[in-house]
């Protein structure tokens, strides 16, 4: 859709000439994220400066029913910011500031594009910790990780983005500008409107400024890398570490493709992988006290070791460390340079991990893909990359989709849902029935059109096309 010179004068009184954007190139910057190969220019992007900006624009687009995309880092995996209905594509990166760091009450207020890495390490310089560490913290900013509910490799011990919300400042799609709950630990009074919004894909609220609890930093952690010749039994590990009495504070998986595709995308780190090996877990337990932590190593080695496996890796040092971290975090970029692939995020009951993984193999099998899969196991969340390599286009088109979708099938008759946390966003939304009843979703849709009457937030994400 082309917005009228009128509406455009108007955002641009509201924001200044220098932050409104129609030229094309803009455009399709704004309007693309890591969503595979998708590409949808919103018809202008507008950058405000602060929450009174943010809701007189949402209050012009409302008046006029205009679409309106909240844009932030763009680094997510299920189309989230993408504007397919054009209209605005309202970039929130202006709002970059630490606004508070409550060291009495461990609590920190920001605005939505903070980068959540550059969080952690400014209260890590106060002995704070902020738990939440996607793979892609360096570059995220905390509003996408409110708005998917995002979570990390550190989510098995310390739990999800909702778990460290606490209040945040929300612009209705009316242009009302409300505070959704109190800066309290506790709060049982009315509904949860701030837990209804974490997760919400920008569709109820756009986020103009949010309060975050934090913990006091752990001062010691020990890592070590697996290696398991049966990628099967690296899933069973999982759960019998968690049955002998551990609680690890971060348990990766990488299957072996995961690996070696990223050992070659980085050159610099280096890791010997014999043959025969099918997996890796990466194993990560903190705390305050150094020899409590090597005893819990101890009993970790003692259940990995009732499995068939090669020598285990102790990172001695903080460069070993950030060596073995960087590889994990960097399997979903070596992916996507190796072959079109499509990401799909399963989460299970972590007992459940074997039967996932080996469900998926039998299903690609079928369906004529490959995949490769890694994940943050000790949560049961296993990101599955179905690779195109050498598939014909007519089979990529025909037979992927099938395949997710049992996929998602399997997924949800071993209890398990759809999205850990990348969220539905525009490529997942299709498959919401697996997951869910009509009455489910036509539950979820009221509570949408409360919000949103017109429908102009973040349209056409999380319900099914044949619901709208």
């Amino acid at each position: 859709m082309s917005l009228n010179p009128e509406i455009l004068h108007k955002l641009t009184q509201i924001v200044g000439e220098n932050y409104i954007f129609t030229d094309i190139e803009t455009r399709n910057h704004y309007g693309h994220d890591e969503t595979e190969d998708y590409v949808f220019p919103p018809s202008v992007v507008v950058k405000p400066a602060n929450t009174r900006e943010v809701s007189a624009v949402i209050k012009l687009a409302n008046e006029y029913k205009i679409p309106t995309t909240p844009i932030g880092a763009r680094t997510g995996l299920s189309g989230g910011a993408l504007s397919i209905y054009e209209g605005i594509g309202l970039s929130l990166e202006r709002l970059n500031k630490i606004l508070e760091i409550d060291e009495q009450n461990l609590q920190v207020i920001v605005e939505p594009a903070v980068i959540t890495q550059v969080l952690r390490e400014t209260v890590a310089e106060k002995g704070l910790f902020y738990p939440v560490d996607p793979s892609s913290m360096g570059s995220c900013w905390i509003g996408g990780n409110i708005a998917e509910n995002s979570g990390g490799a550190r989510a098995v011990k310390y739990g999800v983005t909702k778990d460290y919300v606490l209040n945040l400042e929300v612009v209705l799609p009316n242009g009302d500008i409300i505070w959704t709950g109190a800066n309290t630990l506790k709060n049982s009074t009315g509904y949860n409107l701030t837990q209804l919004m974490v997760g919400s894909e920008g569709t109820l609220g756009v986020i103009t400024k949010a309060v975050l609890k934090l913990l006091p930093k752990n001062s010691h952690n020990v890592l070590m890398l697996v290696p398991f010749y049966k990628a099967q039994e690296a899933c069973e590990a999982v759960s019998a570490i968690f049955r002998a009495g551990i609680i690890p504070s971060a348990l990766e998986f990488m299957e072996r493709d995961a690996i070696d595709w990223t050992l070659k995308y980085h050159d610099d780190i280096s890791i010997n992988v014999d043959d025969k090996v099918q997996a890796h877990l990466l194993i990560e337990v903190d705390g305050n006290y150094p020899e409590i932590l090597m005893l819990e190593a101890e009993k970790i080695m003692s259940v990995v070791e009732q499995f068939e496996i090669d020598e285990v890796l102790f990172a001695d040092t903080e460069e070993q460390k950030n060596a073995l971290w960087k590889m994990r975090r960097s399997v979903a970029e070596a992916v996507k340079s190796n072959s079109i692939y499509k990401e799909e995020d399963t989460v299970v009951p972590r007992y459940m991990l074997p039967e996932l993984l080996s469900g998926i193999k039998r299903i690609g099998a079928k369906h004529g893909f490959k995949s490769v899969c890694y994940g943050h196991a000790g949560d049961g969340n296993l990101h599955v990359n179905i690779i195109k390599g050498d598939m014909t286009d007519d089979n990529w088109q025909t037979q992927v989709p099938v395949g997710i979708r049992e996929i998602f099938e399997l997924t949800v008759s071993l209890k398990g849902t759809l999205s850990g946390e990348h969220g539905i966003g525009y490529v997942q939304k299709n498959f919401m029935d697996i997951a869910f009843t009509r009455s489910h979703l036509e539950l979820m849709e009221s509570i949408k059109r409360v919000f949103d009457p017109n429908n102009i937030l973040n349209p056409g994400k999380i319900f099914p096309d044949h619901l709208t």
